[in-house]
């Protein structure tokens, strides 16, 4: 079974880089066919998709946030990681690690996504941006 846990600073300020990391464990995220994702959600509203990383190190953004999102990983760490630049108090939320067997973006559809096209889930780590 495929875990996985994410990782990262609470609490950032406004117009600072947002950092996370997701440690996969119980399988390699170079494994095909596996898709690994950044999702959150803000208080009160629905699921997010802000992008993924392929098992082949092809990334893919939410076109919305593409302009200030980095996805990358480290194969050697079994690791993924998060960069939102320029953040604001609007990206406070929970952000999700998860994995999917099929590359949700080509579906097209970024909020709200059905958590059940994810067949694993990091627990989520609050990330609140303020002053």
């Amino acid at each position: 079974q495929v875990q996985l846990q994410e990782s990262g600073p609470g609490l950032v300020k406004p117009s600072q880089t947002l950092s996370l990391t997701c440690t996969v464990s119980g399988g390699s995220i170079t494994t095909n066919y596996g898709y690994w994702s950044w999702i959150r959600q803000p208080p009160g509203k629905g699921l997010e998709w802000m992008g993924a990383i392929s098992y082949s190190g092809s990334a893919y953004y939410n076109p919305s946030l593409k302009m200030r999102t980095d996805i990358s990983r480290d194969t050697s760490k079994n690791q993924f990681t998060l960069q939102l630049s320029s953040v604001t108090p609007e990206d406070t939320a929970v952000y999700y690690c998860a994995r999917s067997s099929s590359n949700t973006y080509y579906r097209g559809i970024y909020y709200p996504i059905d958590r059940d096209d994810y067949n694993s889930w990091g627990q989520g780590t609050q990330v609140t941006v303020s002053s």
